[in-house]
Order: C-alpha cells, then sequence, then structure tokens
C-alpha cells in the first residue's frame, strides 16, 4: 500500500510539474533559438546574455539542464525551473554571463540511463561506457560552438542541473574533462565507479533533499564519496526533510552564483 502511494504521488507530482507555465517576463529575456546537430536532430534552447552585452570583453558561459518534466519541443518549460535566478538584477550586475537553457526531447534524457520504475525509489543504472545520448552530445556541441562565436571566457564555462539534469551534469563532466571550471548537480546522480581522475580540473558543489522520493539521496552521496578519494574539490548541501524539489533550495542558495564564478579552469603547465 505504501509504494502504491508513493507511485500515486510520483505522478501527481509529474502532472504538477507539466501543468506550470513559463513565466512570460522570462520569455522576453531569453532569446529561443535552435541548434542543428548532426543529421536530423535539432536541439531547441533558450540563451539570455548580459546586460550592454560587450563582445570586446569575456564572460562566462553557464548552461543548464532541466529536469524531465520539462522535456518536449516548445522551447519553453526548460526555463521553468532556475531562470528567475540569472534575472535577479543584483545577479545581473555583479555576474554577468551568458546563461543558455536547452531543451531535451520527451523520448531522450539528458544522462546515458537505464530507469527501472518498478522499484520506488527508481532505479538508475549509468551507462558510461557507452555513446551519449544525442541530445547530451549537442548541448555540449552547442557550448563549443558558443565559446567559439561568442565573447566567452573559456577558463569560466558551468554547468548546473535538476534531477535528470543533475545526471546530465554528472555525465558530462566525466565525458568531457577539462571544459567546466565548476558543476552544481541537484537531486543527480552518476556512475561513480568510473569517476578518475580526469574530472580534478572541475570543482563541485552537489544538492540534494534527504527525503527525496525519487532520485534516492543515496546517489549524490555516492559521488560525492567518490569525488573526496579523488581528491576533487567538491561541497556537498543536504536539506533536512527535503523531498525532490531540492532545486528550490539550491538556487535560493544566496552565494550560488558567486561559488560559480570564483572557479577558473587553470591553465596548463608549460614543459
Amino acid at each position: 500500500m505504501t509504494r502504491i502511494l508513493s507511485s500515486l504521488l510520483l505522478i501527481l507530482s509529474c502532472f504538477y510539474v507539466k501543468a506550470q507555465k513559463t513565466d512570460e517576463t522570462v520569455l522576453q529575456f531569453f532569446q529561443a533559438k535552435t541548434f542543428h546537430f548532426n543529421p536530423g536532430h535539432v536541439l531547441p534552447y533558450r540563451i539570455l546574455y548580459p546586460e550592454n552585452y560587450d563582445r570586446s570583453k569575456k564572460y562566462p558561459l553557464i548552461l543548464v539542464l532541466h529536469g524531465a518534466g520539462e522535456r518536449g519541443e516548445d522551447n519553453e518549460k526548460q526555463l521553468i525551473h532556475g531562470s528567475k535566478l540569472f534575472l535577479k538584477p543584483e545577479n545581473r550586475s555583479q555576474f554577468p554571463a551568458i546563461v543558455v537553457f536547452p531543451q531535451c526531447p520527451s523520448n531522450s534524457y539528458w544522462a546515458t540511463s537505464s530507469i527501472d520504475r518498478t522499484k520506488n525509489p527508481i532505479q538508475f543504472r549509468f551507462n558510461y561506457d557507452s555513446l551519449p545520448n544525442w541530445p547530451q552530445a549537442a548541448a555540449i556541441a552547442l557550448v563549443e560552438k558558443l565559446m567559439e562565436e561568442e565573447a566567452v571566457d573559456n577558463r569560466r564555462v558551468y554547468i548546473t542541473g535538476l534531477s535528470m539534469g543533475g545526471m546530465g551534469t554528472f555525465e558530462a563532466v566525466y565525458r568531457n574533462p577539462g571544459l567546466f571550471a565548476a558543476a552544481a548537480p541537484i537531486c543527480g546522480g552518476g556512475n561513480e565507479s568510473l569517476y578518475n581522475k580526469s574530472v580534478r580540473k572541475t570543482a563541485f558543489r552537489v544538492f540534494h533533499g534527504d527525503a527525496d522520493g525519487v532520485v534516492k539521496v543515496d546517489l549524490s552521496r555516492n559521488m560525492v564519496a567518490r569525488l573526496k578519494e579523488l581528491k576533487v574539490p567538491v561541497e556537498y548541501i543536504e536539506y533536512p526533510g527535503v523531498n525532490h524539489n531540492s532545486w528550490d533550495n539550491a538556487f535560493a542558495e544566496p552565494d550560488f552564483m558567486s561559488w560559480l564564478f570564483q572557479h577558473k579552469i587553470k591553465p596548463k603547465k608549460r614543459k
């Protein structure tokens, strides 16, 4: 009976997420664009440029990966969670950045994982030894394109994501060592057994609620433990009594932006 009730609550929560709409004000600031990736694949995305964008300067780039409830092709739903953080006047002034929200199609996933929804909580197996799903590969290709064409500080490229996007965040860092100066995965998880020293250039700040009934908190705890073993810079913030919506807490952290901005990829040492 407990499992049935939990499943019903999960279904209702999914409907609630899908019923939400993106604020019209947000849509005005984030420009709608598409990225063509290989034959037959189009990745919708929204992009926010700094105020008074000056191409003679260099700006950090922040890649934000949404959760499963925001998948689709409308190029709007991906902005439901987190976008307002980057529109706060104080953040636009103190932390000018190019912010990118791609949208994953409904039939795919940011992370390369197998999902068993018959279990409670849901069971995930992360398949890092296979090729990445095309939306993840497309999101990385989009970042690389923007790094070439826009005024991006290549030493300060950051990634964050929630739930499915948190899983995609862990995987993207693993598959692209040296690309991201900092990563902030929220209520996600990854394949800690395959994580290795190649991720050492990235600083991590991991968030999760200890009462998460969808993505169990152990997934983040295991990743944090592995990062510590590898001597990777990592902070872990766990919210007591918080369920799957820990992104609300994470995006409300007063130093969310300043933590990202303090990190830079160190240049390679000359031999």
